[in-house]
């Protein structure tokens, strides 16, 4: 599914290139949004992985996804500078008091704004009519740049919710 956040990922990037999806439990206010972006930008000039600089991107998506991604065609991410970037998401946690780390809870696009459902909640989400198989899901496992682009925001019956849960609903 080709979704307007296609057109901001790196041109010059490799289709392989690692991906990294921070989802935030809320909508990041503007002015966080601004500082997050600078943040960011800060972090991706001094990227570095054992003293060479990373080929990085990174950028907030719909006002609530961090994504960062780097190009190891250009220099190979270490565990030290996945570390690194891990430490920066953490300072944007307790700066901005969001959660960012929380698998637990899934977002949804419905009707144009994103929706988070805790998980516990999904099967009732989708026995009363809020989501639906066609609801657009935030597929955050997604590991690399053409998987960014063409399978992060997918249909709840294209992703891994569509087998386990959509069964058990029509099931009941």
């Amino acid at each position: 599914m080709n979704s307007h956040h296609t057109e901001l990922l790196p041109a010059d990037f490799a289709g392989n290139s690692r991906v990294w999806v921070y989802q935030a439990h809320r909508l990041f206010f503007l002015s966080e949004a601004l500082q997050i972006e600078k943040m960011l930008e800060e972090f991706v000039r001094d990227w570095k992985s054992h003293g060479t600089p990373v080929k990085g991107f990174a950028n907030l998506f719909y006002g609530q996804f961090i994504v960062l991604m780097a190009d190891e065609n250009a220099t190979g991410v270490s565990g030290c500078s996945t570390d690194s970037s891990v430490r920066l998401i953490k300072a944007i946690e307790e700066k901005f008091q969001v959660q960012l780390f929380d698998r637990l809870t899934l977002a949804f696009q419905v009707k144009g704004k994103t929706q988070m459902v805790p998980m516990s909640q999904l099967p009732y989400a989708l026995e009363n009519g809020l989501i639906s198989p066609d609801t657009l899901y935030f597929n955050n496992t997604v590991a690399t740049k053409d998987e960014l682009a063409a399978k992060w925001l997918i249909p709840v019956r294209d992703s891994w919710l569509g087998g386990r849960y959509l069964k058990q609903t029509a099931a009941q």
